[in-house]
C-alpha cells in the first residue's frame, strides 16, 4: 500500500471535525494513537510494523496515563468516534465500533468472563453511550441505539432501542413529539 493511499485512510481530519473541543480534546488524541497503532497492519513489511508498533506502544501508553483511555490496538473501530469525556474508558482488542458513536467518560466495552478473554462486543453505527455504561461479553448493538448512563448491556440490542438499568432492560425509543395542532371549528 503507497504512503498516499495510508495518509487518505487515515481518519485524523473526520476525527478532529467530529470531535467537540478538536485539537485540545483529549479523547481526540488517545484515538489517534490508537489509529497510528492499528495503521501498521496496513503493511507487510516488518521494517514498518515494528518501528510503528513501537512508536505506538509509547504513545499509547502515555495518552494512557494523561487520558484514563485505553483503546486496544487491535480493535475495529469505524469513522468519526466522538469521545466526549476522558477518564476511565476500556475498548477491548476484539471489539467492533461503527460509525459516528459517541463515548463518554467511565464507559467501558469489554470482554464478560475470564473463560471468553476474546469475547468482545460488536457495536452498531451512531451508537450513544452514557457515562459510566458497560457493554460486555459477545453481544450485538445495532445501529442506532442509545446506552443510559451507568447500564449494564449484557444481551443483544436492536437497532434503534435504548438500554437503561442494571442489568440493562431494552426499551423502544419514544417517538419524537412534534408540536400538536389544534383545529378550530366554526
Amino acid at each position: 500500500m503507497s504512503l498516499l493511499n495510508t495518509i487518505r485512510h487515515w481518519a485524523f481530519f473526520e476525527d478532529l471535525r467530529a470531535s467537540q473541543e478538536g485539537l485540545l480534546s483529549l479523547g481526540f488524541w488517545a484515538l489517534q494513537a490508537y489509529r497510528l497503532g492499528h495503521l501498521r497492519y496496513r503493511f507487510n513489511s516488518r521494517l514498518i510494523r515494528i518501528p510503528l508498533g513501537i512508536v505506538h506502544l509509547l504513545l499509547a501508553k502515555l495518552a494512557e496515563m494523561l487520558t484514563g483511555i485505553t483503546i486496544g490496538v487491535s480493535a475495529k473501530i469505524g469513522r468519526r468516534l466522538t469521545i466526549e469525556h476522558s477518564g476511565a474508558i476500556v475498548v477491548h482488542g476484539n471489539a467492533e465500533l461503527g460509525d459516528d458513536c459517541i463515548i463518554r467518560q467511565g464507559v467501558t466495552i469489554g470482554n464478560r468472563r475470564q473463560d471468553d478473554p476474546f469475547g468482545a462486543p460488536v457495536i452498531g453505527h451512531r451508537v450513544n453511550m452514557g457515562a459510566g455504561a458497560k457493554v460486555l461479553g459477545r453481544v450485538r448493538i445495532g445501529d442506532d441505539v442509545e446506552i443510559g448512563a451507568n447500564a449494564v448491556v449484557l444481551i443483544d440490542v436492536p437497532a434503534g432501542a435504548v438500554a437503561v438499568g442494571v442489568p440493562a432492560r431494552i426499551l423502544p425509543r419514544p417517538l419524537a413529539s412534534g408540536p400538536t395542532s389544534t383545529s378550530t371549528h366554526d
